[in-house]
């Protein structure tokens, strides 16, 4: 008998929460950062790593869409959630966020999610952004300064001075971390847009760190040069990829209770502290089993595009349907996305890290 939907079906949503805006910070002319209210009841839904990401329902005539924002605050330092959007020209959620959204209004968000987050705060951290890219920067460097004991160097591009997010923040946390926090800023209107070469020759002193990128395309072509010519190994980088939801993250979701035959594997799963033993039918995506089961596994888009369900595979063999997000250095090091996971082996062991 090969793997079925049983006529009981979970329907869960629970990921789905609404959240009221505090304040609304202006951050640079075309960008702003909210500050979220997390009620009590909600603290432990909400808990999240240096780096994460909120995926937003932003109105649209009758219906929506789904955005992802990173988190700008830290976990280590800030009380409230703070997502920092900047308008992209022609982008519909991003122009309407910082058009409309005032102190009172209440948000639908997902909860936390993403896999840039920073492997240890004890480490040395190179950071990399470009313009918006530095708001999951800040949160990283904030943790890593007050919850680490590295160093950390951040190098920061923005066209002018005018565009740069979270500038005076930088400078102040430059004088209370002097020892061990450096920014470095570049005015394209003052120094030029940053070349692979320009970069080599700042990342050099750093090539030993771990590295940390987020900025637009073109200037993520130019880190990767810079970084490459400065010696720096490939597998100390870690970058963040956004990508526009196709699907409907904030639907409930109907969940098939799957039936298992001679041939299902078996899974172990660590997530949220606890380890399950799962019987993991062929066909069947490894987050619908675990929702079909009541397991609270971490999942924002279920298609394949954002990363939130990102777990790692500590032996066994699984292959992805659908992969649009985890690069070669992910699966060298046993990524696999839960949502788009089927069993090859007959036994897997896997855990969620976050």
């Amino acid at each position: 008998m090969t793997d079925t939907a049983a006529s009981v079906h979970r329907t869960s949503n629970s990921h789905v929460q609404v959240l009221e805006v505090l304040e609304v910070i202006v951050e640079t002319p075309s960008a702003v950062s909210i500050v979220l209210d997390v009620p009590d009841r909600l603290v432990a839904r909400f808990r999240y790593l240096p780096g994460q990401f909120l995926t937003v329902q932003v109105p649209r005539g009758d219906g929506f869409v789904a955005r992802c924002y990173s988190l700008s605050s830290s976990p280590h330092l800030d009380d409230q959630l703070i997502i920092t959007v900047k308008r992209i020209e022609g982008g519909y959620a991003s122009n309407w966020l910082c058009d409309n959204v005032k102190p009172g209004d209440r948000l639908t968000v997902l909860s936390p999610s993403g896999k840039f987050v920073p492997r240890s705060l004890h480490q040395d951290i190179l950071l990399l952004g470009a313009g918006s890219g530095a708001t999951p920067l800040l949160a990283i460097a904030k943790s890593a300064l007050i919850g680490g004991s590295g160093a950390v160097y951040f190098y920061y591009a923005n066209a002018t001075a005018d565009d740069t997010i979270f500038a005076s923040e930088l400078d102040d946390i430059m004088v209370e971390f002097p020892d061990r926090f450096t920014v470095e800023f570049n005015y394209d209107d003052r120094d030029g847009r940053p070349t692979g070469q320009d970069l080599a020759s700042r990342l050099r002193p750093y090539r030993k760190f771990d590295a940390y990128l987020c900025g637009p395309e073109g200037f993520m072509e130019v880190a990767r040069a810079g970084m490459t010519l400065a010696g720096m190994d490939s597998t100390h980088l870690h970058t963040e990829i956004y990508q526009s939801l196709a699907g409907d993250p904030f639907a409930d979701i109907v969940i098939p209770e799957f039936e298992a035959d001679a041939d299902s594997a078996t899974a172990t799963v660590e997530v949220g502290g606890s380890t399950v033993e799962i019987t993991w039918p062929r066909e069947a995506r490894l987050l619908d089993v675990l929702l079909s089961k009541g397991i609270d596994a971490p999942y924002s888009c279920r298609e394949g595009a954002c990363s939130a369900c990102a777990c790692t595979v500590r032996s066994g063999d699984v292959r992805m349907l659908k992969n649009d997000t985890l690069v070669d250095a992910d699966l060298a090091a046993g990524l696999t996305l839960a949502c788009q996971a089927v069993p090859v082996s007959d036994e897997v062991d896997i855990v969620f890290d976050q």
